[in-house]
């Protein structure tokens, strides 16, 4: 199991049953093949769907929010993209799981443009994270540079200030609360002071803080 399905099994243990749930492209969408047997959730695209399923046969005419063929489930339903954001903006989702390019130690997520590059635009993200009651950022740890991701200061064009609920990365777990960075998890492939190194942002540790294995080795 590489860093993003460790990264994804992780995030799907936040979700509850009965939960909506919206899905960002890239890394996230891995969680749903994760899910837990025993609750259900309804997966929500800005595109316009509420019920996706599994991708049994493709139909050109359905595709999620990154234009990835996808299935629908029975009951699902389909609607313009006016009435989709009209659920985000009103509180609907309970959920969404966006990629991350930055967080800093405020909780604010930098994930719609690195400087200098093309970009289409910030999408629906804006909206999510603002509209949805929990927002978690599923990313690796670093860039493939090296360089922390967990940051003092986003210097990345923000997406949202202080909307992040908690960040999840193939090494460990933050939540944040009260304005602060909190450590919950930490996997039992790093040190603290190896943690610390690779993360630039001011944290301080639960006082139920987990050392986990990795998710391949959990029994």
């Amino acid at each position: 199991m590489n860093a993003k399905e460790r990264i994804a099994r992780r995030v799907a243990q936040e979700l509850s049953d009965g939960d909506v749930v919206n899905l960002g492209i890239g890394l996230p969408t891995q969680v749903a093949n994760f899910l837990a047997d025993d609750i259900q959730v309804t997966l929500q695209s800005e595109n316009g769907f509420l019920g996706l399923g599994p991708l049994e046969e493709v139909n050109t005419s359905l595709v999620n929010a990154g234009g990835q063929p996808c299935g629908i489930l029975p009951g699902a339903s389909i609607f313009d993209s006016c009435f989709s954001f009209s659920l985000i903006r009103g509180g609907h989702v309970d959920v969404c799981v966006l990629g991350g390019l930055q967080v800093d130690e405020q909780g604010n997520l930098a994930n719609w443009m690195v400087p200098g590059k093309m970009v289409p635009g910030m999408g629906g993200a804006m909206d999510l994270v603002v509209g949805a009651k929990k927002v978690i950022i599923a990313m690796e740890h670093c860039a493939k540079s090296g360089e922390p991701k967990l940051l003092h200061r986003c210097h990345y064009p923000l997406t949202a200030v202080g909307k992040v609920s908690k960040v999840i990365t193939e090494y460990a777990v933050f939540s944040f609360v009260n304005g602060e960075m909190i450590l919950d998890e930490i996997s039992d492939t790093i040190t603290l002071d190896e943690l610390r190194a690779r993360t630039e942002a001011n944290f301080r540790l639960s006082e139920h803080l987990k050392i986990v294995q990795p998710m391949e080795e959990q029994p």
